[in-house]
């Protein structure tokens, strides 16, 4: 997960590393170019699991997550190419465990979690159904 500041009610925002596309790059390859920019892994990625659609303030996002199926290297806190060393929004990457994530205020997490029957469920069949018959019925 990566820690992103100022972000979210409480401030800080846990989210899944991830984020914007650079024209002509794929969805696969621009998630393994933002994990390594963000936390310094290699990734190899797996099957789509989601679509989720977000409007927040200013935001219209479409946002598509995968199962990362294997990692290599030593997990750090990188940086964002696009901001300034003075304008860094990303403060720390780190491995949450799932229960760690299920007592976590869901004001610090990404919104995706708001939609799973439980934050255990991310990948499961069952939050899956339920994601996709609200968001992408």
């Amino acid at each position: 997960m990566a820690q992103h500041k100022p972000f979210g009610p409480a401030g800080e925002l846990w989210i899944p590393p991830g984020g914007g596309m650079e024209f002509g790059e794929s969805a696969t390859e621009c998630l393994v170019r933002e994990f390594k920019e963000e936390t310094n892994l290699e990734v190899q990625v797996g099957s789509l699991l989601f679509v989720h659609e977000t409007h927040r303030n200013s935001i219209h996002a479409i946002e598509l997550f995968f199962e990362i199926t294997h990692y290599s290297g030593e997990v750090k806190t990188g940086t964002d190419p696009e901001l300034s060393s003075d304008n860094q929004i990303l403060r720390d990457v780190k491995f949450i465990s799932q229960e760690k994530i299920n007592k976590m205020p869901v004001e610090m997490l990404h919104n995706v979690f708001n939609y799973l029957k439980n934050k255990e469920g991310l990948i499961s069949f069952e939050s899956l159904l339920r994601i996709n018959e609200k968001y992408i019925s």
